[in-house]
Formats: C-alpha cells, structure tokens, sequence
C-alpha cells in the first residue's frame, strides 16, 4: 500500500468558504464538453465528454455522487463530471440513483450495478472503465464492486473512493476526533446510516464494504481529507484492501475537510482542486 501524505496552499476555512459560494449556483459548464448520450442506459443520468473519444474507445468513468444517499445538485454534478473528463481522458456517466430514505440499501446499489452491466453491453472494456464514487457514493460504489464480483461480472480497471463511509458501524477513532470542526460529524452519520440500512446489519457486506472479502477487487486510489471524520474509514479500508492483496493508494489531503474535492468547481478553481484532478490523472496513467 503506497499512502501519500499531499499539502496544498488552501486551508480548511478557504474551502469552506469556497464551497459554500457554491449555495449561489455554480459556475457555467465550459464549452467543448459533449452532454449528449452516445446510447441510453436504464438508470437515469446525465453524460459529459470533454475527452472528443467515445466510450467504447477510451472507456467510461462511472460517477455515482454523493449527498449523504438522499440528496443531489444535477448543476453542481454535471460540472463535476466535465471535470473528471478532461482529468481522466474519458466520457462521464453520473448516475440519478434513487435517493433515500424512500429508496434505502439495495435499491441504489442495484442501480449502479445495471447501468455498469449496460456499459458493458454497449462494449465498453471493463478494463477501461473507472469506478468513481464521492462520500455516499463513494460507499455506493464499493458495495457495487462486491456484487459485481459475486455474481462474476468482469470489474472495472480501476476505483475512486473519495471522503468514503466504508464502516458503518461508525467505530472509526476519526469520526470523533475533529470535535465538530468537520462539515458532518457523528449525529449526522448516525441518521443518515441508519435510514440508509432501514433495519439491515451495520457489520455485514455489501451494504458495509469493510466487512466484505476485498481480495480480487480491482487497484483503487482511496482520497480522504486529512481533517475529515471519516479519514480513519478511509485508512483501514485501504490497509484491509492491502493485506487482500489489492494494488491500494491512499491520499491523505492535510487539512481538508470531508469532501473537499468538490474545489474543482468554483471559478477560479481553488489549487487544491487542480492538484486533485492532477494526481487523479497521473494515477491513472500509471495503471495502463
């Protein structure tokens, strides 16, 4: 397990603020990314290609959002997708799963499981194919990886988890220590866990991926904010991965907040976000 420890100019309180002149609504989608969907997938979704190749050519980045598994931003979505496709040379697929609590544990798991089953039907290499997931869509993904391995469907080349819930039995030492400076802490991730599993166990896999047999899955570049509640489930996921024999990095952002990321989309761009979609893309690279 490589764990690389990335310092940046911004602090905690710059991205804050950053962020939340988001509320406003956010910044236009620059030109020359494509919005039209090459085929139709049986999820909703939206597409953007700012890469000028085609999915079945370059692959497909497969980006299930985040929103504590009940809320979206489609405007501050689409924006985030342009982004992760000039950064990874690929068309963005964002998939609408369904939010909770109406839809709890499984529904959006199996969401995203038929529409990388319907990537693959359309001939998108699996091997090309990234799986990128943001805070619960970050763990969203990592229960997609276990099904699709146990029901023998060829993996994606390569995973994403960013700001990752992966325990949910909540016994991270992480989720206590920023003493409330995080933007969620331990009440919030009580709730929303507990209307996301809607009665089902909080030790078991898929719906808890860290409880899962992780040997076979594919190489995975774990991110997580230095400062962040859930650094700690960020941390023992990848040292689990590891010890499964999976080829694992883990980015520890000093400083930053949960989700911090999503400074990719203001305009300007804050520096940490460029230096995120920097590394995102040479790691990338280093996989081919």
């Amino acid at each position: 397990m490589t764990i690389n420890r990335v310092t940046v100019p911004d602090t905690f309180d710059t991205v804050l603020t950053a962020l939340s002149g988001l509320s406003a609504g956010p910044p236009p989608l620059p030109p020359g990314t494509d919005t039209a969907g090459p085929f139709a997938l049986p999820v909703p979704g939206r597409w953007a290609n700012a890469s000028g190749r085609t999915p079945q050519e370059a692959g497909v980045v497969l980006y299930v959002h985040g929103g504590g598994f009940e809320q979206c931003n489609p405007e501050l979505e689409k924006l985030m997708a342009h982004h992760l496709s000039r950064a990874t040379g690929r068309p963005v697929f964002g998939v609408d799963y369904s939010l909770g609590p109406a839809h709890p544990f499984p529904v959006a798991r199996d969401e995203v499981v038929t529409v990388y089953r319907a990537l693959l039907a359309e001939g998108v290499p699996a091997e090309r194919t990234v799986l990128f997931g943001e805070s619960a869509g970050a763990t969203i993904a990592l229960e997609t990886l276990l099904t699709l391995r146990a029901e023998g469907v060829p993996l994606p080349g390569a995973v994403v988890p960013v700001s990752a819930i992966t325990d949910f039995t909540l016994t991270s030492p992480s989720i206590d220590a920023p003493a409330g400076r995080d933007v969620i802490g331990r009440e919030v991730l009580e709730r929303i866990v507990g209307r996301y599993l809607n009665g089902r166990p909080n030790d078991r896999a898929p719906q808890s991926p860290i409880h899962g047999d992780l040997a076979g899955l594919p190489r995975m570049l774990l991110v997580a904010g230095g400062d962040e509640v859930l650094l700690d489930d960020s941390r023992r996921y990848a040292e689990a991965a590891a010890e499964a024999g999976v080829e694992v990095t883990l980015d520890v952002y000093e400083g930053m907040p949960h989700a911090f990321h999503i400074a990719v989309l203001p305009d300007p761009q804050l520096p940490v976000g460029a230096v995120f979609l920097e590394r995102l893309s040479a790691w990338l690279e280093e996989g081919r």
